[in-house]
C-alpha cells in the first residue's frame, strides 16, 4: 500500500497550526506574551531596517511570540505565504493602501464596502494625489472601463457589506493582472471555511479579525494575507513604522477562538438558512437576501466560489426606521447592535439614504443596483450559533410587532 501525503484538513489547522508548545514549561495552550521588550545582544540594530524574517525578538511592535503564532495560523488558513496581524482590520486597509499607492497612481475600488474603507477612499486617499474609483465589482465591463495605465490596485469586497452583493474573484483577478494591477479581497463575510481569495487568484486577503475569526466579540483585529516577500517588505516600511499593531492578549484572544472557526461556520451556516428561509416566507418581509438561497440574484457564482454561505442575511420590510425602533425594544434573544460574525446574533438597521450621504457616494447606475439588493434600506442580521428555531420565535414576535 503506498504511503501519500494528505493535504491537512481546515479543523486541524484550526487548532494546530502556528502554535508551539512552550520549551520550558511544555504548556499546550499558546503563551501569552505580554513583554514589550526582549534581551538583546550588543550590536543589534536599533532601527527597523535591519530587520529580517527569522530575527529574534527584539521589541515588540516589530514582532511579538503571541502575534506570530496567530499571524502563521492565520497564513495557513488561507493557504498563503504570509500574514501581518493589525489593531483593527481598517489598520491592515490602510496600511496595504500606502504600501501599494504612490501619488498620481489609481485605485479602483468596489462601490459598496465596508463603511471605514469607503470612507477613506472618500477623502483621505484623494488628498495623497492618488485616483479613486468606484465601481460595481459584478460589473466586469464596468471595471474594464474603469481601469487606466495608472491603476495599481483593485481593491473589492465579496461578499460586501452590507448588501451581500458578490464578487467573481477569479475574473475580476485575471482583469487586474492583464492591466499589470493587484487585487486586494476583503473577505471579512466570508472567512477561509467558504474562500481562499489567493487560490482563485488575489494577490491579497484583508480580514477584520474582529468578526467571524475572532467570533465572541470579545478582541478588535485585522490581518492581511499575501506571499512572504512582499510582506516582509511592508511589513517594515509601513506595518511596523505606523504602529498599527495587533495587542498579544487580543491575538490570543483570537487565536482561541480560531480554533472553533470550522465548526461554527458550519453552525452559522446551517442556522441562517433556516433563518433566512422563515424571512422569506414570512408576510411582513419584503426581501431576503442570503448567498445560500436561490433568490439570490448570484446564487450560482454562490455555490461555485463559497463552501459555506456564512451567516449574514439582510432583509427588507414596509418602514424599516419604525420596525428598527420596535425590534431594538422587542427582540429578546437577537441584540440589536453593530458588527458582526460573533458567537450571538446581532441585527442593525442600515437606511439607504444615510449611507448613500454617509459612505457610499454612487453614480445613477451605481444606485438603481445598490437600490436592487437594498431598497430603501436594509437590516443586517448576524445569524449566530443559537438554535435557528428560538431564532425564527424572537424575529416573529418581533415582525408581529411592526
Amino acid at each position: 500500500m503506498t504511503n501519500r501525503k494528505k493535504k491537512t484538513g481546515i479543523r486541524t489547522l484550526a487548532v494546530h497550526a502556528g502554535e508551539r508548545q512552550d520549551p520550558y514549561t511544555g504548556a499546550s495552550s499558546p503563551n501569552l506574551v505580554m513583554s514589550t521588550t526582549f534581551k538583546a545582544k550588543a550590536g543589534d540594530s536599533f532601527s527597523v531596517e535591519g530587520l529580517e524574517e527569522d530575527a529574534p525578538y527584539f521589541y515588540t511592535r516589530w514582532k511579538n511570540p503571541t502575534v506570530d503564532q496567530l499571524e502563521k495560523k492565520l497564513a495557513a488558513l488561507e493557504n498563503t505565504g504570509s500574514c501581518i496581524a493589525f489593531g483593527s482590520g481598517m489598520a491592515a486597509i490602510i496600511a496595504l493602501l500606502l504600501y501599494q499607492l504612490s501619488p498620481k497612481d489609481h485605485l479602483v475600488i468596489s462601490d459598496v464596502a465596508y463603511a471605514g474603507a469607503a470612507e477613506i477612499t472618500n477623502d483621505l486617499i484623494p488628498r495623497m494625489d492618488i485616483g479613486v474609483t468606484k465601481v460595481n465589482m459584478s460589473d466586469l465591463d464596468e471595471l474594464r472601463t474603469a481601469i487606466t495605465p495608472r491603476t495599481r490596485l483593485i481593491y473589492t469586497e465579496t461578499p460586501c457589506n452590507p448588501i451581500i452583493r458578490l464578487t467573481d474573484i477569479s475574473a475580476v483577478a485575471r482583469i487586474a493582472h492583464e492591466a499589470g494591477a493587484k487585487l486586494a479581497v476583503d473577505s471579512t463575510f466570508a472567512t477561509p471555511v467558504a474562500t481562499r481569495p489567493i487560490e482563485l487568484g488575489a494577490d491579497y486577503v484583508i480580514h477584520s479579525l474582529t468578526k467571524y475569526l475572532c467570533g465572541h466579540g470579545d478582541a478588535v483585529g485585522g490581518a492581511l494575507l499575501g506571499q512572504a516577500k512582499e510582506l516582509a517588505e511592508l511589513r517594515k516600511k509601513v506595518a511596523i513604522r505606523t504602529g498599527g499593531i495587533l495587542s498579544p492578549f487580543n491575538a490570543w484572544l483570537i487565536m482561541r477562538g480560531l480554533s472553533t472557526l470550522p465548526l461554527r461556520m458550519a453552525a452559522h451556516e446551517s442556522a441562517a438558512l433556516v433563518v433566512a428561509s422563515f424571512l422569506e416566507r414570512h408576510s411582513k418581509v419584503l426581501k431576503v437576501i442570503y448567498p445560500g438561497l436561490p433568490s439570490h440574484p448570484q446564487y450560482e457564482l454562490a455555490k461555485r466560489q463559497m463552501k459555506n454561505f456564512s451567516g449574514m442575511i439582510t432583509f427588507q420590510v414596509k418602514n424599516g426606521a419604525r420596525a428598527a425602533e420596535r425590534f431594538s425594544k422587542k427582540l429578546k434573544i437577537i441584540h440589536y447592535a453593530v458588527s458582526l460574525g460573533h458567537h450571538r446574533s446581532l441585527i442593525f438597521y442600515l437606511p439607504t439614504e444615510s449611507l448613500l450621504d454617509s459612505s457610499f457616494k454612487l453614480n445613477a447606475v451605481q444606485l438603481t443596483s445598490y437600490r436592487e439588493f437594498a431598497g430603501e434600506g436594509i437590516f443586517r442580521l448576524s445569524v449566530g450559533i443559537e438554535d435557528p428555531e428560538d431564532l425564527c420565535n424572537d424575529l416573529e414576535q418581533a415582525l408581529l410587532a411592526i
